[in-house]
């Protein structure tokens, strides 16, 4: 008997997915376990296999397009089988409000393709392909050898260098004005290059609209408050530069020393380390590290998990590996659930100081500014330092501005001193 294959939920914050690929074709025979189609979700394109055996008979989704979650995605059964009726139960269970929001997706890229096009060849109509020679006769702005231009335009001119001889005049019987003056670009002969006006719009990636949509929730339900606090990064450097020699060829980078010292210092501060859930506050004992990784479509957050209890090489090669796969859009749902606390870190693009948006279900977040070279006061005299900035953005429904505060203390206390994360097997 055929069987209906609906576009499963790939992630918990899913509600549509996009056919990236079909690996089978109506027709083609099906195994349990086989990869039958990949699915771009909010936060990856993923591998959706088979459930059971059977014949192709259907594909409810073509490639590139866009279906609700539990929508037909394909119909499985014996070679031959008549699926109409099937078809129809399905469509008359189908939401109503999913093929229409699917219709209004499709129409409103069309409308901005066809709004595209037009502007690009209004925009082929009314620009030169290069600028014209200058004209063998007489310009309109000249008569009998004279340049007709008020006096403002000459007394401009003037003021500017310009030879006023070269400016177009837009003027009655082309008489050159000071606004002709003003707006000279000092292009080749008496014409000015037309501006055009243009812009693309491009369709929002699924990526893109749980972002929108997650940031926008987080921002406008949970109480934001931020802590700001200056760590001299000397022996930061110091500890790193002697770890890399020590186990080169590897290397460890300052984000990984950051990630260990939030995750030590979470442990020890575990009120910072919390999710409000409305009803009740989760105090976590285990500490998961999301480590926000910006890719082409936006912001993905993979886990970096028990982080207190990992080495710094072992954080270094997951982070990479989980970059790599965030990049590639090969991330598993288990790769990116179950933060406890998250880390944004700009640094290496030259921020200095920034503000993060909450990731829920975390309480806060890190933000992590770039090390500045700097003078500093030690001992009473100035002398060249290296300083990191960092802000925690705080749930004030879950964590106090003390406790906040603690947290940081304990944190610039690590990485001023990283003596205190050298523990057994840290590296």
């Amino acid at each position: 008997m055929a069987e209906i294959v609906r576009m499963p939920k790939l992630s918990d914050t899913m509600t549509e997915g996009v056919v990236a690929a079909w690996h089978k074709k109506v027709g083609d025979k099906v195994k349990s376990g086989e990869v039958l189609a990949e699915i771009e979700t909010d936060k990856a394109t993923m591998e959706f296999e088979s459930f059971t055996d059977g014949v192709l008979l259907h594909i409810g989704v073509e490639k590139g397009k866009t279906a609700a979650v539990d929508s037909v995605l394909a119909v499985l059964g014996k070679e031959g089988e008549d699926i109409t009726a099937l078809l129809a139960s399905a469509a008359a269970e189908a939401p109503k409000a999913a093929p229409v929001a699917e219709a209004k997706e499709v129409r409103e890229v069309k409308e901005a393709k066809e709004e595209k096009k037009v502007m690009v060849e209004k925009a082929r109509e009314t620009a030169p392909p290069s600028l014209p020679l200058p004209p063998s006769r007489p310009s309109p702005a000249f008569s009998n050898g004279r340049i007709k231009a008020s006096p403002l335009a000459k007394h401009l001119a003037e003021e500017k260098g310009i030879d006023i001889g070269r400016v177009r005049g837009t003027g009655p019987d082309g008489r050159v004005t000071k606004q002709d003056v003003a707006d000279f670009t000092g292009g080749g002969g008496s014409y000015n290059v037309p501006q055009v006006e243009a812009f693309e719009e491009v369709a929002v990636s699924q990526m893109r609209k749980t972002i929108a949509k997650r940031l926008a929730e987080s921002k406008f339900s949970a109480p934001h408050f931020y802590l700001t606090i200056e760590i001299d990064m000397e022996r930061a450097m110091q500890v790193r530069d002697a770890i890399n020699t020590s186990i080169a060829p590897d290397k460890i980078s300052f984000n990984d020393l950051v990630i260990k010292a939030a995750a030590v210092a979470l442990k020890q501060n575990p009120k910072v380390n919390s999710s409000w859930l409305g009803d009740r506050i989760r105090y976590n004992q285990h500490v998961h590290i999301g480590v926000a990784v910006a890719v082409e479509e936006g912001l993905l957050v993979p886990v970096v998990r028990f982080a207190d209890g990992k080495s710094l090489r072992t954080i270094g090669a997951e982070v990479r590996d989980m970059a790599k796969k965030a990049k590639e859009k090969k991330l598993q749902p288990q790769d990116w659930e179950g933060n406890t606390f998250t880390i944004s870190n700009l640094g290496m693009f030259g921020i200095e100081e920034f503000t993060a948006i909450i990731n829920p279900p975390d309480a806060c977040i890190l933000a992590i500014g770039g090390i500045m070279e700097k003078p500093v006061v030690k001992n009473g005299a100035i002398v060249p330092g290296h300083t990191m900035k960092v802000t925690l953005s705080c749930d004030h429904r879950v964590v106090d501005g003390a406790t906040g505060a603690a947290f940081l203390n304990t944190f610039k206390q690590m990485l001023e001193e990283p003596a205190l994360l050298l523990g057994v097997g840290v590296i």
